[in-house]
């Protein structure tokens, strides 16, 4: 079984899911703003807090300025450039996080991004799906010795594989989080099916759900096949303005999140066997066998004269049923009651 550590924070297939809150640039570049949003998640219930580390002209060349994404208006350099946090703010806003016992934790889109969070010392790296085949950046994100969590949107089995190899070599603990990186992502569009293959493909990794969904079905879902780590945008209120904002949760969204996941984690057992504490629904609920007309002694036990009721505390189950139709009674059976083994002449 795969797991490893976030901090103080075990992820792994035998501990509950853990729920990342992701502010992103939901804050849209306001210090207050991320403080007012962590806040809030933390609140919530969050124990980990995502951020994206943005260092705009080492992450894009010039022709990002052409490149509108589908959910915004306006070029994604310019979106960026807009939304990011200086080094001291995004120190600040971690050192925050951290005063209120959460774990703060980010996603570098660049060198410069990924050595300014490795000298804060962060405790983990997130590395987003449009990173998952950059594998420069990702080899050298995985000098820095710390776990990493891979969002695998856009990418393939056979794309995703070289990455997970870097991993491996550089002997990092991962997780791959499932993506689909469609804002907001439609319910077809989620395929949960993918968390299953991930888990086959690389058994060695702990493996997750990074939704872009108007809703948690999907997180929950994902969970009842065996999620760890559920990530989902966050905002403290539904109604700021930001290209992520559609596809953000709220802390009622957030709250409702961790607690179903908690219950479905717990939900989740793989056994299909009577367990000991259906030992007292058992005894009523099945069926022994009763006589339902008076037996005589010497008499043959057929289907006149016996049958299966409730409860099932007889000396014979609903099962022996066909096994003891033909056999001979060795002592009077009352009409209503059970037959005990002495009643019964047994070969």
């Amino acid at each position: 079984m795969s797991k490893f550590q976030i901090g103080n924070i075990v992820v792994g297939d035998n501990h509950p899911p853990v729920v990342i809150a992701e502010i992103g640039i939901n804050h849209e570049g306001s210090l207050d703003t991320a403080i007012e949003m962590a806040d809030a998640a933390i609140l919530a219930g969050a124990k980990i807090i995502k951020h994206q580390t943005h260092i705009v002209e080492d992450e894009m060349s010039d022709e990002a300025k052409l490149v509108i994404p589908g959910n915004a208006n306006v070029s994604i350099y310019e979106i960026m450039e807009r939304c990011s946090l200086s080094e001291s703010d995004e120190k600040k806003l971690m050192q925050y996080v951290e005063s209120k016992g959460a774990v703060f934790i980010s996603t570098p889109f660049s060198r410069k991004a990924a050595n300014r969070l490795a000298m804060f010392n962060i405790p983990a790296f997130k590395i987003g799906s449009g990173e998952c085949n950059n594998y420069p950046l990702i080899k050298h994100i995985a000098k820095f010795g710390k776990p990493i969590i891979l969002s695998t949107g856009m990418n393939s089995i056979d794309s995703i594989k070289p990455s997970v190899e870097i991993l491996r070599q550089a002997n990092l603990p991962f997780a791959l989080l499932h993506c689909t990186n469609v804002y907001p992502t439609p319910p077809d569009a989620v395929r949960l099916g993918a968390i299953t293959r991930l888990k086959q493909e690389f058994p060695d990794a702990v493996v997750g759900l990074s939704d872009h969904s108007l809703s948690n079905y999907p997180c929950l879902g994902a969970v009842a096949l065996g999620a760890s780590i559920l990530e989902r945008h966050f905002t403290d209120s539904m109604h700021r303005v930001g290209p992520d904002i559609e596809c953000s949760m709220d802390p009622k969204a957030l709250s409702s999140l961790i607690e179903g996941s908690d219950i479905i984690f717990q939900a989740r057992g793989d056994s299909k066997k009577p367990i000991e504490a259906e030992a007292q629904t058992i005894a009523f609920a099945f069926a022994s066998i009763v006589a339902i007309n008076d037996i005589q002694n010497g008499e043959e036990l057929t289907e006149d004269n016996i049958w299966v009721k409730r409860p099932g505390t007889g000396d014979f189950s609903a099962n022996d049923y066909e096994s003891i139709l033909g056999k001979i009674a060795k002592n009077k059976i009352y009409k209503g009651f059970q037959l005990k083994k002495s009643d019964v002449h047994i070969d």
